[in-house]
């Protein structure tokens, strides 16, 4: 059984900080760019690898590099699980925005915002925590 990847546990907080950001922003101004664009980054992060992701490069090239101490580390699996959740909210936005159906637009962008912000916020990652709840209940 191969090793799950191990990454530094404070990346997934930054991104999910530009996240909280681009969804704002989005949410405001009704931008189908910027959502399609964070579609593409939870895809990404999700389908592939988080420290290779737009987010997870700026946050490995220009953050961790001026942050001090031991870089802790965690399994990838909690935040990848997250990082798909994401996807399937902002998939349903994407839909909302490409169709002009508002409410939809704006009841999964909001969704995913206040996600996005309690982990960029508080550092609860509610996506890694129903992962967690899955694995216990599958157990």
């Amino acid at each position: 059984m191969a090793q799950p990847e191990l990454i530094d546990a404070r990346g997934p907080r930054f991104s999910a900080g530009i996240t909280t950001l681009v969804l704002a922003i989005a949410l405001i101004t009704r931008s189908e760019l910027l959502i399609i664009w964070q579609l593409f980054v939870f895809a990404f992060s999700a389908f592939y690898s988080m420290p290779k992701s737009p987010y997870g490069l700026i946050y490995r090239r220009l953050i961790q590099p001026r942050l001090k101490g031991e870089v802790p580390l965690e399994s990838s699996k909690p935040p990848r699980f997250a990082q798909l959740v994401g996807f399937g909210f902002v998939a349903v936005a994407t839909a909302g925005a490409l169709t002009h159906t508002w409410l939809l637009f704006t009841i999964a962008t909001a969704g995913c915002l206040f996600a996005a912000f309690l982990n960029s916020a508080f550092d609860y990652c509610l996506g890694c925590k129903i992962y967690l709840l899955g694995v216990r209940i599958s157990r």
